[in-house]
């Protein structure tokens, strides 16, 4: 077996998961990209509405996919494409997720297969201030213009673990994860479940007044899912997010995460809201409190060695679901 994988980048209509509008999968074969395959598609009918900030996200209208197929129709395209490959995605909860949402808002089943995650494999092989993919896109010398263009996204993403893989000496994913101590991580096949229909989470409005509580720090869930990017993760919160900070906190537990309160020595992933965008630790913007005090210490302990990841709302929010 060589290093033959499909990668894969969703991109989504509205906040719910299950929305997809675009997708774009980059074959490789032998360690090499090989084919392309990108589809413009209706996300599943109830869930179809676009949300302006994925709009400006992305770019994808809904006039562009007005007279494309709805994702049942082209989820079969999809599968044919992938065939039995590895399929790779970073951060991939967020694909896989999007996947078994909009079957089940679609009502109707998908395949079993198995995915690597670009986002747990760069926390091995590079030390960044951020895993988002324009960051490690460039540790991996990966050209990316246009970041959240589906087919641009999965040509990154595949470049990032053929770069991976020569890095450790890995002639496959399978070993790749095994060099690791890593399990590959396997979807099963998806059937929907008639009493649960998908529906959309309901918004939460951020506390813009004021700074947001604290509040209590739960237990990390310890039988959640141990290839979540989240899982072992110590996690602190600084700015306002779309939802309650305590909100986040029990999420973020229910997902393998321990929350704390403060930046120490234990601390692995901090979460900055209030706009930011990983772009924002480039130039050390302090603009509308993206880069608060606790995002400046991180950097500090990131420049003396300890390996502290920063992400934004938005990648925590689809981290979350």
């Amino acid at each position: 077996m060589g290093l033959d994988f499909t990668a894969i980048d969703f991109e989504t209509a509205n906040g719910f998961r299950g929305s997809p509008c675009a997708v774009g999968l980059s074959r490789v074969r032998d360690g090499r990209i090989v084919e392309e395959a990108f589809w413009l598609m209706r996300p599943p009918a109830g869930h179809d509405h676009f949300e302006p900030r994925n709009i400006e996200i992305h770019g994808v209208t809904p006039q562009q996919v007005a007279s494309q197929p709805r994702f049942a129709e082209v989820f079969d395209e999809i599968s044919e494409f992938l065939a039995d490959d590895v399929l790779v995605a970073h951060n991939a909860a967020f694909d896989t997720g999007v996947i078994k949402a909009a079957l089940q808002a679609s009502a109707r089943s998908g395949p079993a297969f198995s995915y690597a995650c670009t986002v747990i494999l760069a926390r091995l092989s590079y030390s960044l201030p951020s895993y988002s993919l324009p960051f490690v896109a460039e540790a991996a010398q990966v050209p990316l213009i246009n970041h959240h263009d589906a087919i641009e996204d999965a040509r990154a993403c595949a470049g990032i673990l053929i770069d991976i893989a020569a890095k450790h000496g890995a002639a496959s994913v399978v070993e790749l994860y095994q060099l690791l101590n890593l399990a590959l991580p396997k979807m099963p096949a998806f059937v929907p479940d008639p009493l649960a229909p998908a529906t959309p989470p309901a918004k939460v409005a951020a506390n813009w007044f004021g700074w947001p509580e604290e509040g209590a720090n739960p237990q990390a869930n310890a039988l959640a899912d141990h290839n979540h990017p989240l899982f072992g993760q110590t996690v602190v919160f600084t700015g306002n997010l779309q939802i309650s900070r305590g909100t986040a906190k029990q999420r973020a537990a229910q997902l393998g995460a321990q929350p704390a309160s403060t930046v120490t020595g234990k601390t692995t992933v901090l979460v900055v809201g209030d706009g930011f965008i990983a772009a924002d630790l480039r130039r050390g913007d302090t603009g509308a409190g993206r880069v608060t005090a606790k995002a400046r210490r991180v950097l500090e302990l990131h420049g003396k060695g300890q390996k502290i990841e920063v992400l934004s709302e938005g990648e925590f929010m689809q981290m979350i679901g």
